[in-house]
């Protein structure tokens, strides 16, 4: 039954604001020096007439979503080309709703077709046609912004409408149950898979990517002069870090576990509680992941023991690549990321062996959402993962993990990697952009909406480029 709180987009504007790394990024076969991030501001108008703006914020992370031999910029203006053309279809989609329900029904009902007439034009032209994956990630910063809006409009907290005073459909609307598990989403409403009451400090994880410096004899380039850390230990011991990410390559054995290893005993030198591992999706065999754990089993029990899951080691296009990862996650936790577009895709991982789910905003936060609500009632563990997110986008990413009700607390990497690109919203937030005793704090973050307060956000945009 419609809302008299229900709201419809009326107008998206995009603005393109560019980022340079202080040091590079080494994500899986690439390496990532420089990221454009799509901010998008989306009007709305409730049944009474009135409007409100809100704003949504991705990382068009190029590496991450588009993998290959393309060149980096190819890619990237493919993004933003698409980015555009979803600006326009947002302007004029007229569904009426909660946030939830028109962000999934322009998922359902447009995002498809869209992109597929946009690869029909790149092939016709012999170009290599864009994943699905890139395409959530254009979207995703429109699908953000409806949501706050609509916080905006009725002036509280989008997190407190994710219940049946606001949604006109449960959970049952939109998932469906695993056959063999003993669930019902009838009656039920995100609210109710939320962390309650939810977290107001985060365990900060800290990304080592494969080309950054562990120890002296690492250094291979000129050390930026920002004043920020460089080495490893620097960082641990200026931000009080308790958990470490290792970026692993996935098609050498031998350098993953020198590296996981010579990460491992610098952590116990520096009393770090966690660790976890990244293969990034370039593992096709489970037994490479088994070897090597089963090695550090034997070799490196202690580093082994700080190990809390392994990440997503193998291809993301799960549907084409239907490995059995039973093995995997019966000697550690396995968690989706590129794999887990959405809670379809995350039901067919539970049944492959994958055991939990890494979160992305940058997955639209509608998609998030369902996929924290299906795999939570599934017995599955959560996580919220970085697309190393600078500026705005950094605090939906900290809202869904503090929502959310994590393994540990969430990844955020972006004050490692560029932080001099969020010094407007720091000074608002500086909790949220500055890690300190290992955690982030996120007192700051109240008011309607996602809790921007960008009244007082210093930012001066470029002309707009679509919209």
């Amino acid at each position: 039954m419609p809302k008299r709180t229900d709201i419809h987009p009326v107008a998206a504007q995009m603005y393109l604001l560019p980022v340079q790394t202080r040091l590079p990024l080494k994500f899986g076969p690439e390496t990532v020096t420089s990221v454009t991030c799509a901010r998008v501001r989306v009007t709305v108008t409730g049944q009474d007439g009135r409007s409100a703006d809100g704003w949504g914020e991705t990382p068009l992370s190029v590496t991450w979503v588009w993998p290959g031999t393309l060149p980096y910029q190819e890619r990237q203006d493919a993004m933003v080309a698409f980015s555009a053309h979803l600006c326009a279809a947002w302007s004029s989609f007229r569904s009426t709703g909660h946030p939830l329900e028109v962000g999934h029904a322009f998922q359902q009902q447009v995002l498809p077709s869209l992109l597929q007439k946009f690869n029909a034009q790149r092939t016709a032209r012999g170009a290599e046609p864009m994943p699905h994956l890139a395409a959530l990630v254009c979207c995703s910063a429109f699908d953000i912004a409806l949501h706050d809006a609509f916080g905006v409009l009725h002036g509280i907290p989008t997190y407190n409408t994710y219940n049946a005073q606001y949604l006109s459909h449960d959970l049952s609307f939109y998932l469906t149950p695993a056959p063999d598990a003993a669930v019902s989403f009838a009656g039920k409403y995100p609210q109710d898979f939320f962390l309650v009451p939810p977290a107001k400090t985060l365990p900060a994880w800290h990304l080592i990517g494969g080309k950054d410096w562990i120890e002296e004899s690492d250094i291979d380039a000129p050390i930026p002069n920002d004043g920020e850390p460089y080495l490893l230990r620097q960082w641990i011991r200026r931000d009080g870090l308790k958990c470490l990410k290792v970026k692993l390559r996935g098609n050498d054995p031998d350098w993953d576990y020198k590296r996981l290893v010579a990460v491992g005993h610098l952590a116990i030198e520096e009393k770090v509680d966690w660790l976890t591992t990244d293969f990034n999706c370039t593992v096709t065999d489970v037994a490479y992941v088994n070897e090597i754990l089963d090695r550090l089993v034997l070799e490196e029990p202690r580093i082994y023991g700080m190990i809390l899951y392994v990440e997503q080691p193998f291809p993301y296009d799960l549907e084409q690549n239907r490995i059995d990862v039973h093995s995997v996650s019966a000697r550690k936790p396995l968690f989706m990321d590129e794999s887990a577009h959405d809670w379809h895709l995350v039901q067919l991982g539970r049944s492959l062996g994958w055991t939990g789910v890494a979160l992305k905003t940058c997955k639209t936060q509608t998609g998030a959402l369902l996929s924290l609500c299906w795999g939570k009632a599934h017995g599955m563990t959560l996580m919220v993962q970085d697309l190393t997110n600078p500026m705005l986008a950094q605090i939906p990413h900290v809202l869904l993990a503090a929502h959310a009700g994590t393994i540990m607390g969430v990844e955020t990497n972006a004050m490692q990697f560029y932080p001099a690109a969020s010094a407007p919203e720091a000074r608002v937030h500086p909790g949220i952009y500055t890690r300190r005793h290992g955690v982030l704090d996120l007192s700051t973050l109240t008011g309607p909406g996602f809790g921007y307060d960008l009244s007082r956000i210093t930012r001066q945009l470029p002309a707009p480029y679509a919209g």
